[in-house]
């Protein structure tokens, strides 16, 4: 069964290690994202997002024009597994020629400081969607609160909506995993073309911002955008202080039925959050996307739902949007 997963956090751990002089590799490595892995998970393409946090640098552009530099380090030293996409034409490519693909994502709408040259220089490095937010309002708009709570009075500033505007006019596509319930709404309202929530589940089954409420499902859905499934513990469940975290299985299956319900097959995709996630896992890394696929089965998915969701649903996206 292919995959494809809109959102890991890889390409920032091994950016970290590289400033603590340390050497990680994105073709093998202890971490739940690598090449090897990727394979033997049935890989058809990897969003890689370069996460900027704003509590750590105070030049988010040059920190993630780094960053890309290290994503295309790697995918140059990796030519024979994956190479980078810009296109679906070009996904197209690698996959008749057996070669997995690799999505260039941007997480942290400050990495443009605002500037419009910034985000069209980012697109031309290769650039293919980005979260307007992350955990700390910006330039561009307010992202959920981190205590949880949904934020619904505040959303897109002025600066936000003309990025939207100017990233459907690149081809960029707009993720608004982060972003408050308001600039949802405003996203909603103002975009002309699908958009993401690259790695958000369904709030009425686990309470939190980060999770989307049925009425914003259910409009993403018939916008015709894609919300990926979120492997994290906390976005799935609401366990106890004391308790295990773990990341179930069984719960993922459970959110995608809700979204399934909600908004629509069509509107259910994956997005991992792989190495940015903490707890237990019982996928444990991209190797174990079978077993995900087997608990769908056994939860009452068909075959062509599950491919669906694996990677059909994406590639619909993908091949309207890039």
């Amino acid at each position: 069964m292919k995959v494809a997963d809109m959102h890991c956090d890889t390409i920032g751990v091994l950016y970290e290690a590289e400033l603590k002089g340390e050497s990680l590799s994105l073709r093998e490595n202890s971490l739940q994202v690598d090449l090897e892995k990727m394979k033997r998970g049935d890989y058809l393409l990897q969003n890689f997002a370069m996460f900027v946090n704003l509590e750590k640098t105070d030049r988010p552009f040059e920190t993630c024009v780094r960053m890309i530099d290290l994503f295309y380090r790697e995918m140059e030293k990796n030519r024979d597994l994956i190479r980078p996409v810009t296109s679906w034409r070009e996904i197209e490519e690698n996959r008749n020629r057996g070669l997995m693909s690799a999505l260039l994502t941007l997480e942290e709408g400050e990495v443009c400081q605002g500037d419009p040259a910034l985000l069209r220089t980012l697109y031309r490095l290769g650039a293919r969607m980005m979260t307007l937010t992350w955990n700390y309002e910006n330039s561009l708009a307010f992202p959920g609160r981190e205590d949880g709570v949904p934020e619904t009075e505040k959303g897109l500033k002025q600066k936000g909506f003309e990025m939207v505007e100017e990233m459907e006019h690149l081809g960029m596509i707009v993720d608004v995993a982060h972003l408050s319930d308001r600039g949802i709404r405003d996203v909603l309202r103002t975009a002309k073309k699908p958009f993401v929530a690259s790695h958000s589940n369904a709030r009425s089954l686990a309470f939190h911002s980060r999770n989307l409420p049925d009425d914003l499902i259910r409009a993403i859905g018939e916008k015709g955008g894609v919300i990926g499934v979120n492997y994290y513990w906390r976005f799935l469940e609401e366990i106890p202080e004391k308790e295990r975290k773990v990341s179930r299985i069984s719960r993922m299956v459970e959110h995608m039925k809700h979204l399934k319900n909600v908004g629509g097959l069509e509107c259910i995709g994956l997005g991992s959050d792989f190495d940015g996630i903490s707890g237990e896992v019982e996928l444990e890394s991209a190797a174990g996307l079978p077993a995900l696929a087997q608990a769908m089965k056994d939860g009452g998915f068909t075959e062509s739902e599950i491919e669906a969701v694996f990677y059909k649903n994406v590639c619909r996206l993908y091949r309207e949007l890039l």
